[in-house]
């Protein structure tokens, strides 16, 4: 590229105990380019980017920004150089506004010696940003008001509010539709013309070309190489993986058996309406539809984390009553929530104790809890689902996000639940552990379970569903089968409904 680097990290590695986490990785960015991260949850993408934003030292190497080595050992330091994270999930102080968050802890003051301060001006400034971004919401909108991508600008509008020049996004795209990724897209092109330098981390292999420029691959710790983001998909997921992926999402046929799932009318003021439907034992069932539709609020519904207001749920012909979580899982349901971190995972707890956490009855030798049982069943699954490490004493905050998922699977799996409802299983997760991903729930389908697939990313749900029930404003709009499925049919009974 044209012009001189912005960013040069040249030789960086760094060690952990046990763990070699980076060799000698180098990279450039320049000015006004999307430089794409790319590789496997546990490759070094997320050590690597600590280094640089001073989360960590690194053992060996150098930094240099616009030609000049710097030592960055704090955050502060980072701030101060022009690097700033987005990270995937917003840490916005909800209960403020959007004025308050973007200069939260370098607030204009009215009279320093005073210590009062400015809102008015902290309002124009805020502002002058959002105008930058083209963004219409009010400065003075509280941050929990926002949607999940207004709330990704704000991080972004904080970034520039600092100055800064180099801008890390760790999968920004991850929980926003297809609008709103047009619309990250179209503020990123144009600060891109602006100057500012982009390091783009995504696991959507598909997006890349779209707005990278250029990408640099991990593979366990060390960087394959840098190639223009337009390189074909089948080459940058070997580059990633050390193997061709032939099919992303692998699904083996199951026979269709008996009814294991039936709704009828179930229903939720002001978000879900007359709904019923049915799911089968050896098929994935898929719900589509647009951020809001009602697919996470009638899984939540259906597995009794939510109240309803009407409607009948019947397992295997049978009418039950489902009132809890509990009694879900009683009747061999099962739910993995969109959010694994907030929801389906005790992070500072070990792997063992999160997958028998739902089914600890099973594991008990009279009123006691049989620790040699638990490592028995833990040690089957860690084996059956390739949990990596392998160690069943491992807090699960230690884990990749792939492996993470697949612990949430293994406790459902514990429970020998029969219907299990998957919200978003890949969101966030690497190409590799998302093919591992839909083994087991092919797996699992073919040995006489169901699955319901919630997923905002059609070339999923085409790939592995049998059908595909479309959700528009709380309602089944549409139900598609596998033959009739398309990703313009989706979209079109997402947006104007039945």
């Amino acid at each position: 590229m044209n012009g001189c680097p912005i960013l040069e990290m040249e030789r960086i590695s760094k060690s952990f105990p046990g763990v070699r986490a980076l060799n000698q990785v180098s990279l450039k960015a320049f000015p006004g380019e999307v430089h794409v991260l790319l590789g496997e949850n546990g490759a070094g993408k997320s050590t690597l980017m600590k280094i640089l934003t001073g989360a960590c030292l690194g053992d060996s190497g150098r930094i240099l920004v616009r030609g000049r080595p710097v030592e960055i050992g704090t955050p502060r330091q980072a701030l101060d150089l022009g690097i700033s994270m987005v990270y995937q999930e917003p840490s916005l102080a909800l209960h403020l506004s959007v004025a308050e968050n973007i200069f939260l802890g370098r607030e204009v003051l009215r009279g320093r010696s005073l210590g009062i301060i400015d809102r008015k001006a902290l309002v124009r400034e805020t502002g002058k940003i959002l105008g930058t971004l083209g963004l219409s919401f009010s400065p003075k909108t509280p941050a929990r008001d926002l949607s999940m991508a207004q709330r990704q600008m704000v991080e972004i509008a904080k970034a520039l509010s600092a100055g800064s020049s180099i801008i890390i996004l760790d999968e920004p795209t991850a929980a926003l539709s297809e609008q709103e990724i047009k619309q990250l897209f179209r503020v990123i092109r144009e600060l891109k013309r602006s100057g500012i330098a982009f390091i783009y981390i995504s696991h959507r292999l598909e997006e890349i070309a779209g707005i990278g420029d250029r990408a640099t691959v991990l593979r366990d710790g060390e960087a394959v190489g840098t190639v223009p983001a337009s390189t074909p998909m089948d080459t940058l997921i070997r580059m990633m993986v050390g193997r061709k992926v032939e099919e992303l999402f692998p699904r083996a046929e199951a026979p269709k058996g008996e009814e294991l799932l039936r709704v009828e009318n179930l229903g939720r003021k002001k978000i879900l309406q007359g709904i019923s439907f049915s799911v089968y034992a050896g098929e994935i069932l898929g719900l589509a539809g647009l951020v809001g539709s009602g697919r996470t609020e009638l899984a939540r519904a259906v597995f009794g984390a939510d109240p309803r207001d009407s409607g009948r749920i019947f397992v295997r012909g049978r009418p039950v009553q489902i009132a809890s979580p509990a009694d879900a899982i009683a009747n061999g349901i099962g739910y993995l929530s969109e959010d694994r971190k907030l929801v389906s995972l005790a992070l500072s707890m070990s792997v063992r104790a999160n997958v028998t956490l739902a089914s600890l009855e099973d594991y008990c030798l009279g009123p006691f809890l049989s620790r040699q049982k638990e490592y028995r069943a833990v040690g089957r699954f860690i084996r059956e689902l390739a949990i990596k490490p392998p160690h069943p004493e491992r807090k699960v905050k230690f884990l990749s996000g792939g492996n993470q998922q697949k612990v949430v699977v293994a406790r459902w799996l514990a429970t020998r639940a029969r219907v299990l409802f998957f919200d978003e299983p890949a969101a966030g997760v690497d190409v590799g552990a998302k093919g591992e991903i839909f083994q087991l729930i092919s797996r699992m389908v073919a040995q006489g379970g169901a699955a319901v697939l919630i997923s905002s990313y059609l070339p999923e749900l085409l790939a592995v569903c049998d059908r595909i029930l479309v959700m528009c404003r709380g309602r089944i709009a549409r139900e598609l089968s596998r033959g009739e499925a398309t990703q313009e049919e989706i979209l079109y009974y997402s947006a104007v409904g039945s």
